[in-house]
């Protein structure tokens, strides 16, 4: 592969072979997705530079993988054997802010609260918020549909994406979508690319939809002595016309490590904690208010509700400890299934269930408000038996959340994980097409061609 090298050298300023850079960034931060050995990282600055590298690995048969932070939870970014890693990080610049077409234009190498904050100076505001927004990039986001603690209100990174600009397996560049509000001219090819998880196209500019900053928020915290409290008290929020910009539910078991870690004033009995916020201004007030009252009704036995932003930073804190909380218990496999919030009693006791089953510990946080939870398999890897178990837990929860008229992933995306589940969901017809769809963009096999379909 010498020539293929001195062929990227010659097309690409930055290229990779040293081993101990490879080694760190062949894979992302699942857990149990194997990975391969890449032939080389290179990281284009242009979308010219990506042209050459996809028109160079075409001409080798060499397979690319693109990676943004390498932040995803679903294996997507792994590398395989002999490929091409393609990183967007020297793609990192804010192209435009318009504060009168109310969009950014943006490379896929930008991290998300980087974004963020470019244009909340300019007094508009940009959505979506996984959890990882100080690390992600908005090219991964993309990649993945990824969602975020603003979903309920706001919607997932696809409600912002109004066109792309995509390099083709060809080599060729075409541009999805438009600036408009509206616009419905031909197959929406915008909305195929996203969520493909680099298996379509490399994203190389992303134009986003952006809406006029919020005033700061106000948050409520609900503290229950069972599950049930907590989630009939989320659906009473959800059903009473408030639209909250967020509504957390922390179970038990989390709450509980959450303490352990860091004293929260939590009760040792702690069932379920119910985290809520308003953005809604001079009515912030009013809202996290009638939630706390709505939480009293249905069995809270703590209510604190925020009165500035100061306080209602120190509520969301819990909320912020979950996964280093959790971590202190062992091993973690996180899992994102997401059922109709008339299902999530069923889908909690059934994870009570499996926990029992296969005698593995479950947590389960989740963003309730959307029916989008995590449930967390969690377990002692040195243990080989427990982790068997644990493996077989986390299929039983995603078989539960298709049961429950769900699906396997609501943000992190399918990537090497969840592949013989996304054939389960889909059905064989609904399978084939999108096998066709993969072929008629990336007839040769040469994207990401290990993820998504076994």
């Amino acid at each position: 592969m010498d020539k293929l090298l001195d062929r990227l050298r010659s097309v690409v300023g930055s290229v990779v072979v040293d081993p101990d850079v490879l080694e760190a960034h062949r894979q992302d931060s699942a857990t149990f997705c194997t990975a391969g050995a890449p032939l080389v990282l290179v990281r284009p600055a242009s979308t010219a530079e990506v042209q050459e590298v996809v028109r160079a690995a075409g001409e080798y048969g060499v397979p690319i993988v693109t990676q943004g932070a390498r932040t995803g939870l679903s294996g997507a970014a792994n590398a395989i054997d002999g490929c091409i890693l393609l990183s967007t990080a020297r793609m990192n610049q804010v192209l435009e802010v318009s504060v009168e077409d109310q969009v950014a234009v943006v490379q896929p190498g930008v991290i998300n609260a980087d974004l963020s904050r470019a244009v909340l100076e300019q007094g508009l505001f940009y959505p979506p918020d996984p959890s990882s927004w100080e690390m992600s990039t908005v090219g991964g986001n993309i990649a993945t549909n990824a969602g975020g603690l603003c979903c309920v209100k706001y919607g997932v990174t696809g409600d912002f994406v109004r066109g792309l600009e995509v390099v083709l397996a060809s080599g060729e560049v075409i541009r999805t979508g438009r600036r408009t509000v509206k616009g419905v001219a031909g197959y929406d090819l915008t909305h195929v690319i996203v969520g493909s998880e680099g298996t379509l196209g490399i994203v190389t500019e992303a134009t986003l939809a952006l809406r006029p900053a919020p005033e700061a928020a106000l948050t409520a915290a609900a503290t229950f002595l069972s599950i049930e409290e907590g989630v009939a008290a989320a659906a009473a929020v959800m059903g009473s016309g408030l639209r909250p910009s967020l509504l957390e539910f922390i179970d038990g078991i989390t709450a509980r490590a959450i303490q352990d870690y860091r004293d929260m004033g939590l009760p040792a009995n702690v069932g379920s904690l119910l985290l809520a916020q308003s953005d809604r201004g001079p009515r912030a007030a009013e809202d996290v208010a009638a939630i706390a009252e709505i939480c009293t009704a249905h069995g809270a036995v703590d209510v604190a509700v925020a009165s500035d932003a100061e306080e209602s930073a120190m509520l969301l804190e819990a909320r912020r400890l979950v996964h280093f909380a959790n971590e202190k218990l062992g091993t973690s496999l996180i899992d994102d299934v997401a059922v109709p919030r008339s299902q999530l009693v069923a889908l909690l006791h059934g994870i009570d269930a499996i926990s029992k089953q296969y005698d593995v510990l479950i947590a389960c946080p989740g963003h309730i408000g959307d029916g989008n939870m995590h449930p967390t398999v969690i377990f002692d890897q040195a243990d080989s038996a427990a982790e068997a178990r644990a493996l077989q837990a986390f299929g039983a929860v995603m078989d539960l959340g298709l049961a429950l008229g769900g699906t396997i992933t609501g943000e992190h995306g399918v990537g090497k994980l969840k592949r013989q589940w996304l054939a389960q969901e889909l059905g064989p017809v609904g399978l084939q097409l999108q096998r066709n769809v993969k072929a008629a963009f990336d007839p040769e096999g040469l994207l990401n061609p290990d993820k998504l379909f076994l």
